[in-house]
């Protein structure tokens, strides 16, 4: 699909984009410019909220539902110290 740039101070900052992102063309830059304002709105967003976004997208089940996790009893089996009392 075609971009379209009608107006000439858009124009000019797509060209300045271009110069500074070392696009090829416009049009990657203006995707590049547009991908970081994106980015940069995503990371504003609380913490417990992307990763309710990540857990959704990859089907994963909600945090508070998890068993709790013994790293170190996970440590010790994994470098043969499973004879470590507890």
């Amino acid at each position: 699909m075609p971009l379209y740039v009608r107006d000439e101070r858009v124009n000019q900052l797509a060209e300045q984009a271009q110069k500074i992102l070392k696009a090829p063309i416009k049009t990657d830059a203006i995707r590049q410019a547009l991908e970081r304002v994106v980015h940069e709105e995503e990371q504003r967003r609380p913490l417990a909220e992307r990763l309710e976004k990540l857990r959704a997208r990859h089907n994963m089940p909600a945090y508070d539902t998890l068993e709790p996790f013994d790293e170190k009893a996970f440590l010790d089996e994994m470098w043969g110290d499973n004879d470590v009392h507890r």
